[in-house]
């Protein structure tokens, strides 16, 4: 029900505050938070080739939640199949448990990105909390993978007046999204999932989906790895390529 309650207003939080919900507000002054974030053009048909045309437009997967033992896997094998890179939106406290899958999404050419140490909202938690739980998450990545993060996006897509100074103080890049599968619910089909993120996909689109189910409907992460090849194979013909976030 949280989920459902916050989410359901990101576009118009976003908007308010100018935190970037698509590609192109990445690139557009007034938008960027910290240090640039660079798009890299990568994945699903980008150049000529005998599965089709180059891609005339990019869009960005995005993935809340993970690392999973079981989702997060299923989610890079279909990727790789696809030759589609993504961000994964990591939670703290679950890349410790499974430090080496935080590992296997960088090697496989994808980014790690913050999402929290916990997963709870931020309008809830007091700032030195919150302050915490940023410096928590993001030691947590760079311990698994000697990396630290650029990105940064907050459970429920929802800041608070504390976090949001917090995530720019620590040279933080926001990034919430424009299309989602609401694939977090347990009512969901694969085919649903994969129409709701379609309908009126436009090049720039950041997508949001879940490769973990710790936060939201029991195995609701299977239904996402259901749906990523009907996206991926929509998005191909509709010569719509996945890029990189770095």
């Amino acid at each position: 029900m949280i989920r459902h309650v916050f989410a359901m207003h990101v576009p118009a939080f976003g908007r308010s505050l100018k935190l970037p919900l698509t590609l192109a507000d990445l690139r557009r002054p007034g938008f960027a938070a910290a240090s640039p974030v660079h798009i890299l053009p990568a994945g699903v048909a980008t150049t000529p080739s005998a599965s089709g045309p180059a891609a005339e437009g990019h869009v960005a997967l995005t993935f809340d939640d993970g690392p999973h033992p079981e989702g997060t896997p299923q989610v890079l094998d279909v990727l790789a199949q696809f030759q589609a890179k993504a961000t994964f939106f990591v939670i703290g406290e679950q890349v410790a448990r499974r430090p080496e899958l935080a590992r296997r999404i960088l090697a496989e050419g994808h980014t790690v990105a913050l999402h929290g140490y916990l997963h709870r909202p931020h309008p809830t938690r007091r700032a030195p909390v919150l302050a915490e739980d940023f410096a928590r998450g993001i030691a947590a990545i760079a311990d698994a993978t000697g990396v630290e993060p650029r990105l940064h996006r907050p459970p429920y897509g929802i800041y608070s007046a504390a976090s949001l100074w917090i995530a720019r103080e620590r040279g933080l890049q926001p990034l919430l999204w424009s299309r989602w599968g609401k694939d977090w619910r347990k009512v969901n089909t694969p085919e649903q999932i994969a129409g709701r993120v379609l309908d009126k996909l436009r090049a720039d689109d950041v997508i949001l989906l879940h490769d973990a189910d710790f936060y939201s409907a029991r195995r609701s992460h299977r239904r996402t790895v259901a749906a990523l090849p009907l996206i991926l194979e929509a998005m191909r013909s509709a010569r719509l390529a996945t890029v990189g976030l770095a």
